[in-house]
């Protein structure tokens, strides 16, 4: 098996390779070959079998032509420019999350139309494409209706995936990620950002600035969750799909008190003490257009997996992040 991972230098793209590395078979194939790819190049992964790395813009005129022509039988899009960045930088969100979607899928097509070829794609999607009005539990029938430019960017990408799934140019799924937390490393230009910084700094012994109220609601996963979802999509059954190719993956809802108590329960009161209350208005006008809660039957049924409380999202990064100890109470 050839697998091609699109976005291989960011954080799930990192993880998802040392799985795929870890487990070396996809669907109880052997992987042959990783080809990872983004806009710099991926770190070289210790795979006994062949690697290519690249950096590459796919966006670029030919650089997804280039990509598909070693005909890997499984492709994960998981290359994006973030929420924010996205709003900040219109043409940039645009080239890189729509042309860049659709110079892949093209690619493919093309490839295919030389001998015949019909990869698995996973598509990473967000529930950014979701906006208000919604319920308070979004159901898998609810109406697309995204507030951003990013929401809308992913929203075209899963309509585009569903439509090369139906001609039979590809086998697509998409994957409608949670906001991830806790994200590792240094923020990000998500306007997500906070979810993972109010408890990724305080963990770290460091102050963290939360700018929306204890009430806010939101939908979350955590890294492990998520490469559990990409993995999974790579290897189910698509035929129960039919052409709704695009699943709301499951998740916790939780407001940011109930974060902060987690934290609390898992890391002691000095870590919550680190959290300072500094409100942005322009992240709480983008907060009050998101999501609060899924209930996602069809992705449940289809066996996809997600964590089993928010304290455990926790556990997960100090087992993955911090070498498993857990910081003073």
């Amino acid at each position: 098996m050839h697998i091609l991972v699109v976005g291989a230098a960011g954080m799930l793209g990192r993880k998802l390779t040392r799985e795929l590395v870890r487990n070396a078979t996809l669907g109880g194939r052997r992987i042959e070959k990783l080809s990872l790819v983004d806009v710099v190049a991926p770190d070289r992964p210790g795979f006994a079998g062949e690697t290519d790395l690249r950096a590459i813009d796919l966006s670029a005129s030919g650089a997804a032509t280039e990509l598909v022509a070693g005909r890997p039988d499984v492709i994960f899009h998981l290359a994006a420019i973030v929420s924010g960045e996205a709003e900040a930088d219109f043409e940039k969100g645009y080239r890189i999350n729509l042309d860049g979607t659709r110079a892949l899928l093209e690619a493919i097509r093309a490839e295919g139309a030389k001998n015949p070829y019909c990869p698995r794609v996973v598509f990473t999607s967000s529930i950014a494409v979701f906006g208000t009005p919604f319920p308070e539990v979004i159901g898998d029938d609810h109406v697309l209706t995204p507030l951003t430019s990013y929401g809308v960017q992913k929203a075209i990408g899963e309509l585009l995936l569903a439509d090369y799934s139906r001609r039979g140019f590809l086998d697509g799924v998409g994957v409608r990620l949670p906001t991830i937390v806790i994200r590792p490393g240094k923020p990000n230009k998500a306007a997500s950002g906070f979810f993972s910084g109010i408890l990724r700094e305080p963990l770290a012994g460091q102050e963290a600035v939360l700018p929306v109220a204890d009430t806010v609601r939101h939908w979350f996963a955590s890294p492990r969750a998520a490469v559990g979802f990409l993995i999974h999509a790579a290897t189910l059954d698509t035929a129960p799909l039919g052409i709704r190719r695009s699943l709301n993956m499951p998740g916790i809802a939780a407001t940011v008190a109930e974060e902060i108590a987690a934290l609390q329960r898992v890391a002691g009161e000095d870590a919550v003490a680190l959290i300072r209350r500094e409100p942005d208005p322009v992240i709480e006008k983008f907060v009050d257009g998101w999501p609060r809660a899924f209930n996602p039957e069809r992705a449940l049924a289809l066996g996809f997996t997600a964590d089993s409380s928010f304290d455990d999202i926790i556990r997960v990064y100090i087992e993955d992040e911090m070498g498993g100890e857990r910081p003073r109470a």
